[in-house]
């Protein structure tokens, strides 16, 4: 509580909203609410003050929750997967899609002074459902105008945009949709973004920084075992399970990235591979006695890191793969691609170059232990600064969990894999919580730029 109000998160997936909040007043938010047990329990373990309702947000009565104290802000996230593009032609549920018209009822029994919400940018289609529960393109929009109307009735002027998370320095580029509502007289405020386009304008004169690329925010030193070793193999190597052999799509679609970000990329993203000392390489670069750290970016000019091997002859050039959508995957040198909440879709690819002087015969490996397959086939040539080498070898691994929530912007300390009691959160589960969470940093834009004397005395 701040100045005898409170703050209310109606919160998705990992809390990140909560999180954002909490960056910019310095202090846990008040209530926090979602029907998911698992969603509680990651929330519990990173906001211990906070009073948590395991509960439909439509069986929390406003009234009885707050108990007399006025709410500054009541932020809600409903489900967005029934308004999503993402659930295809599939039919969706009513119920569900009327999630949203929860912020109406706290509107009406609380007042909020600032009502923030969140959702995806298909949230402005929604409309009535056909005979078969899909999307009316006949009403789009109906409902949504309606839902707006009616808060519009309550008293509150309402104001909606897109904004994308890499505007505000989080790793991924993610857009979704917000709106804010206010009912205190105050003036509804858009905070500027920090962040733009490396090669524009805003940043070539030094108004903005530049995106943060996901290479910021990938773990380089982890095993990246070899796309030709089978699930034996990786187990012995690197004690890692895999599922082998890929399937042709997959592999189709690493070919694909192979030629977009190192054959013919002109400025592919490479990181050397050392024995010795740690080599911050942002850029090519050829070595003959250092190691690299880590290097952030992906070929999109945004995040991603660095890679390490013991072969001192080895280059490595990585790039981002994506498993649906068709997609050929993004260089590292740019902000991660929108992630889902049910399946991990990412996963690092690694070109491992050696020198080449015309017959492949003296390549050395730089997936050792795992044998060359490659070297004599030439699967690629790649020209490094004028010099040739040739791709002897590709890695393939999923990006882990906490490189996803790295990716949308949460605090690399955030406790994501158990929950308050120090009980194991299983992957999948850290997953799905990723996928569903607001990315923090444009909650606290937000509540910066519209309850700054809530965030007094907060270093920014």
């Amino acid at each position: 509580m701040i100045n005898g109000e409170i703050i209310v998160d109606n919160f998705a997936g990992g809390g990140g909203a909560s999180t954002g909040i909490e960056i910019a007043i310095g202090k846990s938010v008040d209530i926090a609410i979602n029907h998911d047990p698992a969603a509680i329990a990651m929330h519990k373990a990173n906001h211990p003050d906070t009073e948590h309702y395991t509960e439909d947000v439509w069986h929390v009565d406003p009234v009885e929750a707050c108990n007399g104290r006025p709410v500054a802000l009541a932020w809600f996230s409903p489900d967005c997967k029934h308004h999503s593009k993402a659930k295809g032609g599939k039919p969706v549920s009513k119920k569900i899609r009327g999630l949203a018209w929860v912020a109406v009822k706290w509107a009406k029994k609380v007042k909020p002074r600032v009502i923030m919400l969140e959702n995806v940018e298909e949230f402005m289609d929604w409309g009535r459902l056909d005979e078969k529960n899909r999307p009316d393109p006949r009403y789009k929009g109906e409902t949504f105008r309606r839902f707006v109307r009616q808060l519009e009735k309550q008293g509150y002027e309402v104001q909606f945009r897109l904004l994308r998370a890499c505007d505000y320095g989080a790793p991924t580029i993610r857009r979704r949709f917000f709106m804010i509502a206010r009912c205190d007289g105050s003036e509804i405020v858009w905070p500027e973004g920090t962040h733009a386009e490396p090669d524009g304008l805003e940043v070539i004169f030094g108004i903005k920084k530049p995106w943060v690329p996901v290479s910021d925010v990938l773990d380089f030193s982890l095993p990246c075992p070899s796309i030709f070793a089978t699930s034996e193999e990786i187990m012995e190597q690197y004690g890692l399970r895999a599922v082998r052999p890929l399937s042709e799509k997959t592999m189709k679609r690493i070919a694909r990235g192979l030629m977009k970000f190192v054959i013919n990329n002109p400025k592919p993203f490479i990181v050397s591979i050392e024995e010795e000392e740690d080599c911050k390489a942002a850029n090519l670069i050829q070595y003959h006695s250092e190691q690299t750290e880590g290097v952030r970016g992906q070929e999109i000019d945004r995040p991603l890191m660095t890679v390490d091997s013991s072969n001192r002859y080895g280059l490595v050039e990585t790039f981002i793969t994506q498993f649906n959508n068709n997609c050929e995957g993004q260089s590292v040198d740019l902000p991660l691609n929108t992630m889902t909440a049910h399946t991990n879709h990412f996963g690092e690819v690694r070109a491992f170059l050696v020198k080449y002087y015309g017959n492949g015969d003296n390549a050395v490996s730089c997936a050792e232990p795992i044998p060359t397959i490659t070297a004599k086939d030439r699967m690629g040539l790649v020209v490094v600064n004028g010099e040739n080498y040739m791709i002897d070898d590709i890695g393939l691994r999923m990006l882990t969990p906490r490189e996803l929530f790295d990716a949308q912007g949460f605090p690399h300390d955030y406790i994501i894999d158990r929950d308050a009691d120090g009980k194991e959160y299983p992957r999948s589960e850290q997953v799905a919580r990723c996928g569903n969470a607001v990315c923090p940093p444009i909650p606290t834009a937000l509540v910066r730029a519209n309850l700054p004397e809530l965030c007094m005395g907060v270093a920014v």
